[in-house]
């Protein structure tokens, strides 16, 4: 079975905020390296803290925070923005 990506609502809003380039980078760095790996968990960093449970994938100056299900094999993109603004609430 091959991974999947799934946006939350307020990730597609944040990533129709960004900059057409960028949009792009990080589009293209979901669908060729995320969604290529055997195990997308080995190209992310697993968050603490509150955020504990979740994967960040750095692009750039950017983060893209995601839940990981191994078992449905889906990656559930929570949010997309810059590193200095993205763990904000």
């Amino acid at each position: 079975m091959a991974w999947k990506i799934d946006f939350d609502e307020r990730a597609v809003e944040e990533i129709e905020d960004l900059d057409r380039p960028i949009q792009r980078r990080v589009v293209t760095y979901l669908e060729n390296r995320v969604l290529a790996a055997d195990d997308p968990r080995r190209l992310g960093n697993l968050l603490q803290g509150e955020r504990s449970g979740l994967w960040r994938y750095r692009v750039g100056d950017y983060r893209v925070v995601c839940r990981v299900d191994q078992t449905n094999q889906t990656i559930l993109v929570l949010r997309i923005g810059h590193r200095r603004n993205v763990y904000r609430r």
